[in-house]
């Protein structure tokens, strides 16, 4: 009697540590294989997000020389007109993360700044210039920085940047729903994002 009890505490010892195997196997696959899905979905946003637009701009430049104690000056001025493509972009490739598989979690350490290009086309009507008071290569060059600073703005209080912005928070929740599914939890330097919304409200 002893030697079946026995016999049936051994086999029941084996078949408990074949799925104990078993399972850890499993569950060591799973984890495989999770982080090559999540590792592969940070590869696929890791593109260039690009957002584009048009802007126009229209003044007048205007510069005046006096000479001989200010009874004489000599002008010159020009009608700028400005169109502008503007590009506002996220190169995902710099993003920052790291993947803890021990933790399940994906951490989201630094994401890149925007990039913003401007390729001014400036055309120059009605160009009137003194002899004394010609246009010169550090007039144009005032120009080009005034047709800048005035694209910035008019950037900044658009909603090209905001659109750009929108476009990347699609890609980071990409990684979100991944990860949610899996069970991992996504992180943001320190913070847990709890849900996709959550994205939306980080701070670059």
């Amino acid at each position: 009697m002893k030697n079946i009890l026995l016999a049936i505490l051994m086999v029941a010892v084996v078949i408990l540590g074949f799925m104990y195997w078993n399972e850890k196997k499993n569950e060591k696959e799973s984890l495989v294989e999770n982080t090559a899905l999540i590792q592969k979905q940070v590869r696929n946003v890791g593109k260039l997000v690009v957002t584009e637009g048009t802007f126009s701009q229209v003044f007048t430049y205007k510069n005046s020389k006096s000479f001989y104690l200010d009874i004489f000056s000599a002008r010159k001025k020009a009608l700028i007109v400005v169109n502008a493509e503007v590009n506002v972009a996220y190169d995902l490739s710099k993003l920052d993360i790291e993947v803890d598989e021990k933790g399940r979690r994906v951490i989201i350490r630094k994401i890149p700044k925007e990039e913003i290009s401007i390729n001014p086309n400036i055309r120059y009507y009605d160009v009137t210039q003194d002899y004394l008071n010609q246009f010169e290569a550090e007039d144009y060059n005032k120009i080009k920085d005034r047709v800048e600073k005035g694209l910035r703005e008019k950037i900044e209080n658009s909603s090209l940047k905001r659109n750009a912005r929108n476009r990347l928070i699609s890609e980071l929740q990409k990684i979100y729903i991944l990860t949610n599914s899996l069970g991992w939890t996504l992180e943001y330097q320190n913070d847990t994002i709890q849900n996709s919304d959550a994205l939306e409200r980080i701070r670059l």
